[in-house]
């Protein structure tokens, strides 16, 4: 571009001192001719470098996801190839579900058994808890005999005595007398046996725990252990259907498998150390790597136009989404060593600036590590923007040259 805008001004020279000497052309002419471009494409370029900062480091990064099982075992299919297009959810390889199949039949067989002796369990409970109303019932029948027996014994009691008076007056019948004498022993020995029976049932319902009988409470704690190892049961078969699941391996977005290597055969672990393959995201990101002063006006939001070299002639549309104000040189690492500066100050890193692609250059195929060139337009001096737009351009057609002897 300067050569052009340099040329331009030539050929104004030359017609206003060459062609129609409208201007002496002697020593001081020749000198302010000469100092004028100097000066004017000084300037020019040193505004330009900031209202339209330009960068010759531009590189596409995508993201790249490194694939390793969660479990391990003989690879059985791998219907991907390297290098082709995958889109998301479609199968990258699959390992020998057998180990897997036969722990989950196992885990399920032993979830059944722990099932069944929560059962049972719930059934000892409902049987305790059935005694346990039984039990009740017999304290109450046997405190209703004995509140029945004693008014019946006091006046059984009282009819002997009235039988004893009349007997020793001569008025009385003897066997009348034995007879109420026979039925207060009767009655002595049927409340006898009722006071036994309630004592009996009261003791029975004595042994409690946490105010329930203590068959009741056995009975819950049977039940807990029981739900405790069918818990247990459930998370080892929900554990074993999850490595089941692993042995079949999807692609995590769309993209494509670079430099793989693994083959039905192999044997694969889930160590990360150790990724079954490198798996390349479509999805990427355009980075320009800018000097620090050169970031004065950018702002996110700002236009900005990219060309890379795997695509000669095309112009890309994009706009600033961010500056990421951090690098190397701000991080000292914790340790009991002193920084190094070493003999010379450090050169100053650049700042990189993520950039977002335009809607209609979006679907462009731009691959991880394409780089080029390119300038982001500030708000400020937009009248001097074409010229940086031009250069943009010519740098866009010059990528059509390959230049190399052989």
């Amino acid at each position: 571009m300067e050569a052009i805008l340099i040329g331009i001004y030539a050929f104004f020279v030359w017609l206003i001192f060459i062609k129609f000497k409208w201007l002496p052309w002697n020593n001081t002419s020749q000198v302010i001719v000469v100092i004028i471009p100097i000066v004017a494409l000084t300037a020019l370029i040193l505004a330009l470098n900031v209202v339209a900062p330009s960068s010759n480091d531009i590189r596409v990064v995508k993201y790249v996801v490194q694939i390793v099982p969660q479990v391990r075992g003989r690879v059985l299919e791998v219907p991907v190839e390297p290098n082709r297009p995958v889109k998301k959810g479609e199968l990258l390889f699959r390992i020998d579900p057998t180990p897997y199949e036969i722990e989950l039949g196992a885990s399920k067989a032993k979830l059944a058994a722990d099932e069944s002796r929560l059962a049972q369990a719930s059934a000892g409970l409902a049987g305790a808890s059935a005694g346990n109303r039984e039990l009740q019932a017999q304290l109450q029948s046997a405190s209703g005999q004995v509140a029945a027996l004693q008014p019946r014994l006091e006046l059984a009691r009282l009819r002997v005595k009235q039988n004893r008076e009349l007997v020793a007056s001569g008025a009385g019948d003897r066997f009348a007398l034995e007879q109420a004498e026979a039925n207060v022993v009767e009655l002595q020995g049927q409340l006898a046996t009722a006071t036994a029976n309630e004592a009996q049932v009261t003791q029975k319902l004595s042994g409690r725990v946490n105010g329930e009988l203590a068959s009741v409470a056995s009975a819950r704690a049977d039940i807990a252990t029981a739900k405790a190892v069918v818990d247990s049961s459930r998370a080892a078969v929900a554990s074993a259907q999850w490595n089941l699941d692993q042995t079949a391996m999807f692609a995590p977005a769309n993209g494509y498998a670079i430099n793989m290597q693994l083959r039905p055969g192999s044997i694969v672990v889930p160590f990360p150390a150790v990724p079954a393959m490198t798996f390349v995201e479509d999805e990427y990101m355009l980075i320009a790597l800018y000097a620090q002063n050169e970031l004065v006006f950018v702002e996110p939001g700002n236009e900005a136009e990219v060309a890379l070299d795997m695509h000669p002639g095309r112009v890309i549309k994009a706009k600033v989404d961010s500056i990421v104000w951090a690098q190397g040189q701000g991080q000292i690492a914790p340790s009991g060593t002193l920084p190094q500066t070493g003999a010379f100050p450090q050169v100053p890193g650049r700042f990189p600036v993520k950039l977002d692609v335009a809607e209609k250059d979006r679907e462009l195929f731009l691959a991880a590590g394409a780089a080029g060139a390119g300038a982001i337009y500030t708000e400020h001096a937009e009248a001097v923007h074409i010229l940086r737009k031009v250069m943009v351009r010519i740098g866009a057609i010059t990528d059509y040259l390959v230049l190399k002897l052989h």
